[in-house]
């Protein structure tokens, strides 16, 4: 168990006509080759968006719950650099990581947005690298129905928001009402603002941090396509169907991240989702 008392965050999936979804200003902001030097026997890698992707990737519950079943009773570290995602997998992974018997040890390398940062709470202990942020917000979700539809959502997502400000309270000391403001306010928390607030208890040492230009090119270039296509107003669902329509035919296209050209074909993929959409 922790060793922090920390509470348990109770979500239904039963949500109505709302889906939980990235924030753009998050993936515009998330750069995918922060990465911590080294790794060991005991760490565990988040270092994508929360949930499943639409080519399969993606951090999830089931792959955390794997690794700890892994290491075992061991102390762990968690190194972040994730932009969010998926809010019930990113309170399960919390769970799990509440739950697990020994230390549990988590370094912001990059950035710990949304879902993300709700994982980065269950850490014994948060470690912040240098220039790296926790961004923290109320749940944000893509709804689709009449009016009645939009306040049931509303009122759905309430439990959810008061959950997330009670783990940010009980972290920090601060009170579940100041934690939702913050949360109001959509709050950027840069690393030693992280440590005085109480977000995080110290810093990582640079030399632990490095980037892999191997992990940031045609990743980063897939993050842009998909936050403007989410300031667009298209759903993730929509999204990862053209994305797979896209790259249908070429076969680990998501996982070849040396491409030197893919900021230079940004267009071009835009253009060819965009007809995609339309088809």
């Amino acid at each position: 168990m922790s060793l922090l008392k920390l509470p348990e965050i109770q979500a239904s999936h039963a949500i109505g006509k709302a889906q939980f979804d990235m924030r753009p200003d998050a993936l515009e902001r998330w750069e995918p080759a922060i990465r911590s030097a080294v790794d060991g026997d005991t760490s565990i890698s988040v270092y994508d968006a929360i949930g499943e992707s639409w080519d399969g990737s993606g951090v999830t519950a089931k792959r955390i719950g794997a690794a700890l079943r892994s290491i075992g009773p061991k102390d762990v570290t968690v190194n972040i650099n994730s932009p969010g995602g998926d809010f019930f997998e990113g309170v399960a992974i919390y769970n799990l990581l509440r739950e697990h018997p020994a230390k549990v040890t988590v370094r912001v390398m990059g950035l710990a947005a949304s879902a993300a940062s709700v994982i980065a709470m269950a850490g014994d202990e948060i470690l912040m690298g240098d220039g790296s942020f926790i961004m923290i917000h109320n749940a944000w979700a893509v709804a689709i129905g009449n009016r009645h539809d939009m306040l049931a959502a509303s009122e759905q997502l309430a439990p959810f928001d008061a959950a997330m400000a009670d783990v940010y309270a009980a972290r920090t000391g601060m009170s579940a009402k100041d934690t939702a403001a913050m949360m109001d306010k959509e709050t950027w928390i840069g690393a030693r603002q992280a440590v005085e607030d109480g977000f995080a208890t110290g810093m990582i040492d640079g030399e632990q941090i490095t980037k892999d230009t191997k992990a940031g090119g045609e990743k980063r270039a897939l993050a842009m396509i998909e936050a403007s296509m989410a300031k667009a107003g298209y759903s993730r669902s929509t999204r990862r169907d053209a994305f797979k329509s896209l790259f249908s035919g070429k076969p680990g296209a998501a996982e070849n991240d040396a491409t030197p050209s893919a900021g230079d074909n940004l267009a071009a993929m835009l253009q060819n989702l965009t007809q995609t959409l339309r088809g």
